[in-house]
């Protein structure tokens, strides 16, 4: 049950910090897809709410699935900012290190699925 609080608690930080520091998440977004502002808002009110609702039974397993879904569709802005001449001043650990990093976390939400 630990690792479903963590799982939670990331996804809730995250979905916040969407709305407390909106200029991380539209620095990563890909130029191609319109609407950025709206894109990164809707993706943290996804995140917070994915993120509660993990923690109750009757909505885990939807929760999980559209966890699944919602790391495939930011994808993306992960390989955006990893091959992206704006972020070079980023380590190419960490900006690279993201990629493989998305499996990871598509294999734990699916542990709850």
């Amino acid at each position: 049950m630990t690792s479903l609080y963590i799982m939670a608690a990331i996804y809730i930080v995250a979905g916040l910090l969407h709305f407390i520091r909106p200029r991380t998440y539209l620095a990563i977004m890909p130029p191609y897809l319109p609407a950025h502002k709206a894109l990164v808002f809707w993706s943290g009110v996804a995140e917070l709410a994915l993120g509660l609702a993990l923690l109750l039974p009757a909505l885990r397993t939807w929760a999980a699935w559209g966890i699944i879904a919602l790391l495939i569709a930011v994808f993306p802005a992960n390989v955006y900012m990893a091959t992206g001449e704006k972020f070079q001043k980023i380590p190419a650990w960490v900006r690279w290190g993201r990629l493989p990093l998305q499996a990871v976390l598509i294999w734990w939400a699916y542990q709850y699925t």
